[in-house]
């Protein structure tokens, strides 16, 4: 069993940055693919980026690419998603997910694991 625990959502104005943390108890974390979704009101869940167990992997959405870097720290169970110059449109609640043994995450197929959900709003 794996709990995963997101935090670093707020309110913050357009162009702006926010870094997302998410905390993952257990003891295999570096076993895990790892990803942030999001979820728009309204809108449907949405990948936004993944990285692989061992972090040399990693896949963002064409509309968050130059913006959202994704990275994970093995030794503190933890993965990161770091927002840079966010716009109105990335307003949503960002998920994380784990998938044993994934390379890469970047479906909602197949994930074990999902958090709680942080908000993020960007305003104009």
């Amino acid at each position: 069993q794996v709990q995963l625990v997101e935090s670093g959502g707020g309110l913050v104005q357009a162009g702006g940055s926010l870094r997302l943390s998410c905390a993952a108890s257990g003891r295999t974390f570096s076993s895990y693919g790892m990803a942030w979704f999001r979820q728009a009101p309204g809108k449907e869940r949405e990948f936004v980026a993944g990285i692989g167990w061992s972090g040399a992997t990693t896949y963002k959405t064409d509309s968050v690419k130059g913006r959202f870097t994704i990275s994970r720290d093995n030794a503190k169970n933890t993965v990161y998603l770091q927002m840079n110059s966010l716009k109105p449109d990335d307003t949503a609640v960002y998920y994380c997910a784990a998938q044993y043994g994934a390379v890469v995450v970047n479906t909602e197929a197949g994930v074990d694991y999902w958090g709680q959900g942080t908000q993020v709003t960007v305003s104009s």
